[in-house]
């Protein structure tokens, strides 16, 4: 029964109890009006005690109008247009959701990949061997945002003795790259200098392709005959390889880019950021520590 029913009924019958009382006793006093006011509220809130403790009551299901999407789409683009900000709200939290996504995504492939990523025979291997924290770069040749980058890898390895560096070969740009790319390779297996010919590379005038990369192996006492030779070795090929599977899985597009504990870190981000990150391997294990 509707409340305002109930009220009506509970109303009705105090007065008519009341107009007996009256009837039978000619001197009795009047009905007052506050008591009378209270009487009904304890009903009302009675029934709306019983009520709230009953089944569900079953309503047949009633047929709904369809939306015309004249009248709704009006009424949502006003609704827009009055809070601007409610779209940059949720673009800001769909970009953190896929981020977190990103992330986890990312952890779970590293975690996989370990070993090939931190530990395959093939990497250049730079700075303190056994340091306590790893900052891997894939990079091209031929990448200028890697050539703006190299004085910030030249830094932390001149300052940071406990850092080390993997350095992965990641020809994406072309196939003067993918030769530049081979003759590192082997540079790296020799006993020659390797940042030397990293540096000499990134420093060349023009595009760097394997007249450069031989060019500047000679200059480290290399035979540039033999290097020629063994670039299309199975081992050479299979170094590069690996470095394509690793951006495959980790959906890596460009250079150059980081990888630091479980983060993958796309773009030259800077000497400072790349401090930030390393130092807070250390402090918490992550790249972000909480605050």
């Amino acid at each position: 029964m509707p409340r305002v029913t109930l009220a009506l009924v509970a109303l009705a019958g105090i007065l008519a109890g009341a107009l007996g009382f009256s009837v039978l006793h000619q001197n009795a006093p009047q009905t007052d009006t506050a008591a009378v006011r209270s009487i009904v509220e304890g009903v009302l809130a009675d029934h709306d005690t019983r009520l709230a403790s009953a089944a569900p009551i079953y309503r047949a299901p009633q047929n709904v109008a369809g939306l015309d999407p004249k009248v709704l789409n009006p009424m949502i683009e006003s609704y827009l247009m009055g809070d601007p900000t409610i779209l940059q709200r949720l673009s800001s939290a769909l970009d953190s959701k896929m981020q977190v996504a990103a992330r986890e995504k990312s952890t779970q492939v590293i975690a996989t990949m370990k070993d090939a990523i931190f530990n395959d025979p093939n990497q250049v291997v730079l700075g303190n061997p056994n340091g306590d924290v790893t900052l891997v770069e894939l990079f091209d040749y031929n990448c200028g945002y890697c050539r703006n980058a190299l004085p910030d890898m030249a830094s932390l390895l001149a300052d940071d003795p406990n850092l080390r560096v993997v350095l992965k070969e990641f020809p994406i740009l072309s196939n003067e790259s993918i030769d530049a790319a081979r003759v590192a390779i082997l540079v790296n297996e020799s006993d020659a200098d390797y940042w030397a010919f990293h540096e000499a590379l990134f420093t060349s005038r023009g595009q760097v392709d394997k007249k450069v990369a031989l060019a500047a192996a000679a200059d480290l006492g290399l035979s540039p005959v033999n290097i020629e030779l063994k670039m299309e070795e199975p081992e050479v090929s299979k170094a590069i390889q690996t470095s394509y599977d690793i951006a495959k899985a980790l959906n890596i597009t460009g250079t150059p880019t980081y990888i630091i504990g479980n983060e993958v870190i796309p773009g030259a981000i800077g000497l400072d950021e790349l401090k930030g990150r390393i130092a807070n391997m250390r402090a918490c294990g992550e790249t972000e520590c909480a605050s």
